[in-house]
This record gives C-alpha cells, sequence and structure tokens, in this order.
C-alpha cells in the first residue's frame, strides 16, 4: 500500500471514529464474492483489513454468505469464512437472500448504520445502497488490491453538521433567552431564583503549604507544663498528723517522773 493512500485511510477512520462513534477493534461484514476474490488473488483477510483501517479488526459473515459459499464447494474458501464470527441475519437457511440483500437488512436500520459496521462486499447495487447511509465505510477489492471508497455525500454531510453545532452551539438555538419554568414560578413569587452552587470554591488542599511547627512554641509550651508539675503540693491528711501528735504527747508523761509530795511529819517535828 502506497503511504499516501495509507494516510487518507487513515484521516478517513479518524473521522469515521470521532463523527459516528466507531471503536476498535471494528466490525467487517464481508460477503462471500469478497472472499472469493482475496482467496484467488492470495491476499489474506484479517491483514489486509488491519492495514486499511489501521486497527483492530473483527471479520464478521452472515448466514446467507456463507450459504453461498457452501454452493460453489470450494473447500478452502468455506474454512476460511468458518473462522470468521457469524452474524445472525434471521433468514431461512433453506431459501437464503443475495449476499447484497442480506447485507442491506443487517446494517440499515431505519437509514442508520445502527451497529457500526464496516462493509466490504463486491456488489455494486449494495455499495451503491450504502453510501446513501451515513457512516458506512465501504471496501471491496479492484481487482487485486483492497480499496476503501472516500466519504460518502451522506456522510459528509453529517460531519459538516456536527462541527457547525460546534461552532454556533447556543447562537442560533430557539430556546436561547427563554425563561425556565423554575426561574418564572420565582419571578412570580416575587422572589430572586436561587442560584444552584457548583460546588466548594475553596483553595486546592493539594497546593495549600502545610503548616510548619514553631520549635520555640513548643518549648515555652513545654516549660510552662514543667512549672504546673513542679508547684504541685501534697496534701497531709489532719487526721492522721494529729494522732501522731498525741501518741507523742503520752509517751513524753510516762517517759517524765512525777515530783514526791512533801512529807507533813518532817514539816511538824521542825
Amino acid at each position: 500500500m502506497r503511504q499516501k493512500r495509507s494516510k487518507a485511510y487513515k484521516k478517513q477512520m479518524g473521522l469515521y471514529v470521532h463523527a459516528f462513534k466507531f471503536r476498535d477493534p471494528f466490525q467487517v461484514l464481508v460477503d462471500d464474492e469478497f472472499i472469493r476474490i482475496c482467496d484467488k488473488a492470495s491476499l489474506d483477510v484479517v491483514r489486509g483489513l488491519t492495514r486499511i483501517l489501521h486497527g483492530g479488526v473483527k471479520p464478521m459473515i452472515t448466514q446467507c454468505c456463507i450459504q453461498a459459499l457452501y454452493a460453489s464447494r470450494n473447500q478452502h474458501v468455506i474454512d476460511l469464512a468458518k473462522s470468521f464470527e457469524r452474524r445472525k441475519c434471521n433468514h431461512s437457511i433453506k431459501d437464503p437472500l443475495t449476499s447484497g440483500e442480506c447485507l442491506k437488512s443487517v446494517v440499515d436500520v431505519e437509514g442508520q448504520n445502527k451497529h457500526r459496521y464496516i462493509v466490504a462486499t463486491q456488489d455494486v447495487g449494495a455499495r451503491k445502497h450504502f453510501r446513501k447511509v451515513p457512516g458506512t465505510p465501504l471496501i471491496y477489492m479492484n481487482p487485486t488490491v483492497m480499496v476503501m471508497e472516500p466519504l460518502s455525500d451522506a456522510s459528509s454531510k453529517v460531519i459538516k453538521d456536527i462541527e457547525n453545532r460546534k461552532l454556533t452551539g447556543g447562537l442560533n438555538d430557539v430556546n436561547s433567552g427563554k425563561i425556565v419554568p423554575e426561574q418564572a414560578a420565582a419571578e412570580q413569587d416575587g422572589q430572586p431564583p436561587v442560584k444552584k452552587r457548583k460546588g466548594p470554591k475553596g483553595p486546592n488542599p493539594l497546593s495549600v503549604k502545610k503548616k510548619k511547627s514553631n520549635p520555640e512554641a513548643a518549648k515555652a509550651e513545654s516549660k510552662s507544663e514543667d512549672e504546673k508539675k513542679k508547684r504541685k503540693r501534697k496534701r497531709s491528711h489532719k487526721s492522721h498528723k494529729s494522732s501522731e501528735a498525741t501518741e507523742s504527747d503520752e509517751n513524753k508523761n510516762a517517759a517524765s517522773p512525777t515530783p514526791e509530795a512533801p512529807d507533813n511529819n518532817e514539816n511538824s517535828s521542825t
């Protein structure tokens, strides 16, 4: 694949991803004729789709398309198709539809590519139909090279509308400037409408510096605590001291000798 074409495909898929919400891995619906031509050109289907879409690929095939391969009795192509994921189309196995009609019924849901399929088909009529469905990438073999069609007019129109809405959002809105019902009720009551607070507007806690501890203040607090501890006095129990004092007085009285009384006979003889 040439570099210029590869860049164009990558840019195109970027538009599908942003505008139509396509996601990797991309779902690719292949038909029986596309698989046959890839096999005839000795081209690996999965590798070729991956190179074009610049992402993961999930190949899928419908029941009607695989029934068409059974009719061809090409066992190598049948085994290759069996390795792909089977997409239910809810059509009768005994009376299957053509590959083009089956793909239309699966992809086109009320004029939209609801399931975001990328269609790889050789059916010219089916590709013409899918160009009218916005957001439908188309891939085909031409004749031995895998090619993706440029954006269709329907897809380009939708992308332009999305871009214009983003640029002029709210300017041309019909409801802009109209009074909201809650606001009208508040004006009738004579009270101004209460504005809803979106959230706290304080400083970011991660950007605020932490408070530094002051060592001098800590020392002063420790000194004051030590002084308080020193000033504490032990309270003495008075009852205990008074009992001790009475016991000491009694011991003193017992130890001191009592003075002898004067003899009356001696005084009388004198």
